[in-house]
Parts: structure tokens; C-alpha cells; sequence
């Protein structure tokens, strides 16, 4: 499958006008994602064939800060990303994920808020 980042509650205009230029030699989809997806698994944002939508609408409010999912990366292709978007001026940018089998299932709210909880553990 193609490269793709999720960007679920994109920054301003002149930064996200920076991401896009940094990931465009990269090649890399950037999906923004509308918060009326935010109840969507992860997987079924990606584009992963084989997973249910969810029936219901997503009644919540927007995240408390940007997230990006990387979607299909290696390792390679994953630090070429995140250098990218280091050096485009733009962040920081502390909530990132990777999709897994684990959290393919999960919601937007459920995984910033794994993300949240993590970054708090690192950074007290």
C-alpha cells in the first residue's frame, strides 16, 4: 500500500503548508482527516480493505493537538519522514504514531490518547 501519513487536527495554513512542501519530494500521501471520521479505525482511514467502518458518527470534539499516523512506512523511508518534517519548521510536533495491528482498530480520541499518555511517561 502507498505511504500515507493521517493528519488528524492539521496545524494553521503556513504550517501545514510546510509540511506539504517538506513530504512532496517524498512522494508520501498526507491525508487530512475531518472530524466527523475521527469515530473510523485507524485501519479503515488507511485504506486497509478488510476492516468494518464504523455504522455511527463521531459526536466529540477536535483533538487537543496535531497527530500524525504513518501508514505502510519502513524504517527508512519512516526517518527520511520524520527528518523532513523536523527540519520544515513547522513543529514540534509530539503526538505521532505508527499504524500496527494493535491500533488499526482504534479510533482517533483512543489513539491520541494513548500517544498523550506516553509522551507525559517521557517528558514529566
Amino acid at each position: 500500500m502507498k505511504e500515507t501519513i493521517l493528519l488528524f487536527n492539521p496545524p494553521e495554513r503556513d504550517q501545514l503548508l510546510k509540511i506539504e512542501m517538506a513530504l512532496f519530494p517524498l512522494h508520501v500521501r498526507l491525508k487530512k482527516i475531518p472530524t466527523e471520521s475521527y469515530i473510523q479505525p485507524l485501519g479503515v482511514l488507511a485504506g486497509i480493505k478488510d476492516m468494518e467502518p464504523a455504522e455511527c458518527t463521531y459526536e466529540g470534539g477536535e483533538l487537543p493537538g496535531t497527530l500524525f499516523v504513518f501508514c505502510f512506512f519502513g524504517d527508512n523511508r519512516l526517518n527520511q519522514a520524520l527528518a523532513a518534517l523536523r527540519k520544515c519548521g513547522a513543529g514540534p510536533f509530539p503526538y505521532k504514531a505508527i499504524l500496527t495491528p494493535t491500533n488499526s482498530s482504534w479510533t482517533a480520541p483512543e489513539c491520541f490518547e494513548e500517544i498523550r499518555r506516553e509522551h507525559e511517561a517521557l517528558h514529566p
